[in-house]
Order: structure tokens, then C-alpha cells, then sequence
């Protein structure tokens, strides 16, 4: 069955989103000290992270949006889980309703490709211009019964202003968000299962994932 890892390696200092912090990657107990704990030729490492939730490849649930939204430790696994997928080609920077119409999406996790990925670990991944759908596309994919929506620039919606409004639509009907999504032109356009699973956690609507698809 092949599989491939749609989502970015989370690294110590490394940048998401333009004015959010790096992870802090460090050792909470390293090899050499834990040795005074355990019997001779025993050790372990404990690891530490400091990160803000929004770092890597991500998934945004109701609660990033909204303080009466479903949380992390409240999505359901049906909805991240082994969803059937589609790949919806586009380049944008707007990608319109006329980029998913016509097509089945309901039930399925709908992963918008744009190559802007090609960007990610330079300025030029969150300096603007990325692709991103538009109020009446996210409109559209809750009309259809998507269950998820994802993409692989530095943000689903426009950034130019501080209004959201495809993240307030989709949120608003429970249709889950991953950004910063890769590799989406290594899987078939359809017939493949994504996967998004996060941790669960209690009080946080995002959190990185492992984000993959297998067909």
C-alpha cells in the first residue's frame, strides 16, 4: 500500500508563519546525566518542546475560531482519520468556486494543491501572494458536505487584511482546516484516505500533525 508524508519536518528555530516564534527543541534529561539514575550500561533521553500550537503542518478545528467550537480532544476521529480524499488542482493566489464545482465532495477531505510549498523554509513562503480560496469557495465545499479542507501555502485564507472569512465559514460548519501541507503532487487526485490526527489535548482548536495519504 504506498503512503506518502504530506506533512513538514518541525525543527528547532525553524519558522511556520511570519511573526510566530520557532520551536524550542532541547533536552529536558540528556543521555550523559540520566546515567546517574539507572544501572550501568542503562540510559534514556527526555526531550523537551516549546512551541506555539500553530507550527508545522496543522489542523485548525472549530475551537481556533470560535470559544463555544469543538476542540482537539473533542474532534472525532471519523473526521481526521481515514477520510476519502481529493486533490484539487490550483493555482490561484484566488481559488473560486469554480475550482471545486461540479465535483463529489461529500465526505471527503478536499487538499487544495499550489506547489507554494515549493517556498517553505524561505521568506518568500509567508511574504504574501499565496494562494488561497476565497468566501465563496469555502461556501461552496460546506454546500458540497466536505468534511475537510486542506492546502499547502502559509494560509487558507487571503492575509492581506485581518478578516477571515473561510476560516469563519468552514469552522463555523465543522469543516476542519489543515495548513502547510507538502508533497500533495506525489498522490493520485483521488481514490487515496487522508490522515491528520493530532494530539489530543483539552483547551487548544490546533495542533500540528502527522499528515498523510495511502492508496
Amino acid at each position: 500500500m504506498p503512503t506518502v508524508d504530506l506533512s513538514h519536518t518541525i525543527e528547532h528555530g525553524m519558522i511556520t508563519y511570519p511573526g510566530l516564534p520557532g520551536p524550542i527543541i532541547s533536552d529536558f534529561l540528556s543521555r550523559e546525566d540520566s546515567r546517574q539514575h539507572y544501572a550501568e550500561g542503562t540510559e534514556f533521553h527526555v526531550g523537551r518542546i516549546d512551541m506555539v500550537a500553530n507550527t508545522g503542518t496543522y489542523l485548525d478545528t472549530p475551537a481556533h475560531r470560535y470559544a463555544d467550537g469543538v476542540g482537539l480532544a473533542d474532534v472525532a476521529l471519523d473526521d481526521v482519520a481515514a477520510l476519502p480524499g481529493i486533490v484539487v488542482d490550483a493555482d490561484g493566489p484566488s481559488i473560486g468556486p469554480g475550482d471545486v464545482f461540479g465535483r463529489d465532495l461529500t465526505g471527503k477531505a478536499v487538499l487544495f494543491h499550489t506547489g507554494w510549498d515549493r517556498h517553505w523554509g524561505t521568506e518568500e513562503y509567508g511574504a504574501g501572494g499565496h494562494p488561497h480560496l476565497t468566501a465563496g469557495c469555502a461556501e461552496a465545499l460546506v454546500d458540497a458536505g466536505a468534511i475537510l479542507a486542506g492546502i499547502d501555502s502559509v494560509n487558507i485564507d487571503d492575509t492581506a487584511t485581518g478578516e477571515r472569512p473561510v476560516h469563519s465559514t468552514l469552522l463555523a460548519a465543522g469543516v476542519l482546516i489543515v495548513e502547510h501541507l507538502t508533497a500533495l503532487d506525489q498522490i493520485p487526485d483521488a481514490d487515496f484516505r487522508f490522515y491528520a490526527v493530532p494530539v489530543k489535548v483539552r483547551g487548544l482548536g490546533t495542533f500540528p500533525v502527522r499528515a498523510f495519504a495511502t492508496w
